[in-house]
């Protein structure tokens, strides 16, 4: 048997309580079948999955997470938080691409109580996809070793609390409609409005990562990072600015201030 067909991956579903919920108690009831390895965890709102839930189980050994919820304006809650849960995961994707982890390791999807073969339909479908993936930070486009993915996932945890101000302000559209929500995160506006609040925060961070296993030269750090020379140039300027970090002349190589 191929390596592919005996993998079996680690997934965590987040769901729904009053629909998604329902969907996988009604696809139990009914006997249609989904891949066992699949977790799922009670929540009462998709809208109230946090975008560190997700990176801790990513950090912890899951190879891909899922979300669900109410149907789009068939939200239990008058603050319609399957919009939250949208924009939450929107931003988790975008930070994992960054990082060069697989963006289709996170998914979202709306079930209600009463599709329950539906749920069943998605649940072996990504179950097929993440297994053609594999483990995480081996898949095409990863290649991550795991001390390196486990760098790259505590960089991205280390933004969330800035990616919490900027999902309640600039990083998501003014009007609560489907196409709006579609355009926006689709849009280069989402990208730009990224880069100018998370995107150099992420960058930094991944710099004083990488110097604190050692002082590392601006080739060094291209090559860790997996950057331009530019790139390198210009986040180790802001990091110096900052009083992060320190070049050693005499060595020709950064470190952390500390250091």
């Amino acid at each position: 048997m191929s390596g592919e067909l005996e993998f079996r991956p680690k997934m965590l579903g987040i769901v729904c309580n009053w629909c998604c919920y329902g969907g996988a108690d009604l696809c139990g009831v009914s006997r249609f079948q989904y891949p066992p390895f699949i977790r799922l965890v009670r929540v009462m709102c998709s809208g109230r999955v946090d975008l560190l839930h997700i990176l801790r189980a990513l950090s912890d050994g899951m190879d891909a997470v899922f979300v669900g919820g109410c149907h789009i304006n068939d939200c239990h809650y008058v603050t319609e938080g399957n919009y939250d849960a949208i924009a939450m995961i929107e931003v988790c994707r975008e930070i994992l691409r960054r990082i060069g982890i697989r963006p289709e390791r996170v998914r979202l999807e709306w079930v209600s109580a009463g599709e329950g073969i539906r749920f069943a339909a998605i649940m072996n479908e990504y179950a097929a996809q993440v297994q053609k993936l594999g483990p995480l930070g081996r898949a095409d486009g990863e290649g991550l070793d795991a001390a390196e993915l486990a760098r790259r996932l505590e960089a991205a945890t280390r933004l969330v609390p800035f990616a919490r101000l900027a999902l309640t302000g600039r990083l998501r559209p003014a009007v609560r409609t489907e196409e709006a929500y579609r355009r926006f995160f689709a849009g280069e506006e989402f990208r730009r409005l990224f880069d100018e609040l998370l995107g150099d925060r992420l960058a930094i961070s991944r710099v004083l990562l990488a110097l604190r296993e050692g002082p590392r030269t601006a080739a060094d750090l291209a090559r860790d990072l997996g950057w331009s020379a530019s790139d390198v140039a210009r986040h180790v300027r802001n990091s110096t600015r900052h009083g992060w970090i320190r070049f050693d002349a005499a060595r020709g190589c950064y470190a952390l201030a500390g250091g």
